[in-house]
């Protein structure tokens, strides 16, 4: 059965922050915005934490660990920042990692730079 995931955090359009389904947990991507709804930094690195911080909060609020997460998927607008986004995902990780795909896009919502999205399965 379909249950939403809500942090009460800020959304900008029609969606959950998370689905889980059949012990399976889906997020939305997560841009870098902290709670007042602002970017946490202007670099790729500071944009990536803001939004692994908001993953673990909607993780946590589903039961969930970054242990469980199966799959993560990092949207980049400058694979350059692919080093600096690295870093910051690992401090987060621990072995084995989560399957992952880190691809560059033309764009992300408010001019983002790093947008992370991830599966976790119990």
């Amino acid at each position: 059965m379909k249950k939403e995931i809500d942090t009460g955090a800020a959304k900008l359009g029609p969606y959950s922050a998370a689905i889980e389904n059949g012990g399976t947990l889906y997020t939305s991507g997560q841009l870098g915005l902290d709670a007042s709804g602002a970017f946490a930094g202007a670099d790729a690195a500071a944009q990536a934490k803001q939004a692994m911080q908001n993953l673990k909060a909607i993780l946590e609020a589903a039961g969930y660990t970054f242990d469980d997460v199966v799959k993560a998927l990092i949207f980049v607008t400058d694979l350059a920042d692919f080093a600096a986004v690295n870093e910051v995902y690992a401090s987060f990780l621990k072995a084995p990692y989560p399957a992952r795909s880190c691809v560059q896009v033309a764009a992300l919502p408010r001019g983002g730079k790093v947008e992370i999205e991830m599966i976790a399965a119990r």
